[in-house]
């Protein structure tokens, strides 16, 4: 189980960023934390593995603040959750060693996503007598699938390799809406991200006829 801090100063958002964690599988949050102040007595009490970190926070920008953060934990993992967009502030996050900035408003997809691109790496960096090669490196930090063509707008890369291992680990050729089912999204979102594998050529189209109206599209893993 991977355990999170909250921090935020917006009671009402802090609620709202502790559900979404709460229904993801392998998630719990253990504590909120309003200010820095309340932070840094979380971090040291209740051992967290990730928080999930505000920058305007009342006692102290959350940029600073991350670096007194790995002081009491150096091993603490940071997802930045915030409105502020200017370069300067993104920039400086990044050297400070964060996993994902997401930017205010989100929807509870673009944390899923992220979510889940960090259990997936959360548990490759735990395993520490398994060996990695190059590609295993390069999903780790986000560079999968280069060689393919920009994915559609709103598209992520997590969630489209979320889509390709549910093709692969698929009996037979699976329809969007199971897909969406297993993806926890919507059929329209699951269908674009199969249709930009179908015309990349990693998954086939096949139809099956039955029934009123048009044909289902199935996809299956091209050969």
């Amino acid at each position: 189980m991977i355990k999170v801090l909250v921090i935020d100063d917006d009671f009402m958002v802090a609620k709202v960023h502790s559900g979404f964690v709460n229904s993801e599988p392998g998630y719990e949050v253990v504590g909120v934390a309003y200010t820095a102040v309340e932070a840094l007595r979380a971090v040291n009490t209740l051992q967290p593995d990730l928080v999930l970190l505000d920058i305007h926070l009342p006692d102290m920008n959350g940029l600073d603040l991350l670096q007194h953060l790995r002081d009491a934990k150096p091993e603490l993992d940071v997802i930045v959750i915030s409105a502020a967009r200017e370069m300067e502030t993104v920039r400086r996050a990044l050297r400070g060693g964060i996993v994902h900035y997401l930017m205010k408003p989100f929807s509870r997809e673009d944390l899923h996503d992220r979510l889940e691109h960090y259990r997936k790496t959360y548990r490759s960096l735990r395993a520490p007598d398994q060996p990695l090669d190059q590609e295993d490196v390069n999903r780790l930090f986000g560079l999968g699938g280069q060689s393919r063509k920009p994915l559609p707008k709103g598209c992520s890369v997590e969630t489209m390799g979320l889509v390709e291992r549910i093709l692969r680990e698929s009996a037979g050729p699976i329809s969007a809406s199971e897909t969406a089912e297993k993806l926890g999204t919507s059929r329209v979102s699951a269908r674009r991200y199969l249709e930009y594998l179908a015309e990349e050529g990693i998954a086939q189209v096949s139809l099956k006829y039955g029934g009123v109206g048009r044909p289902e599209r199935r996809y299956a893993v091209g050969s």
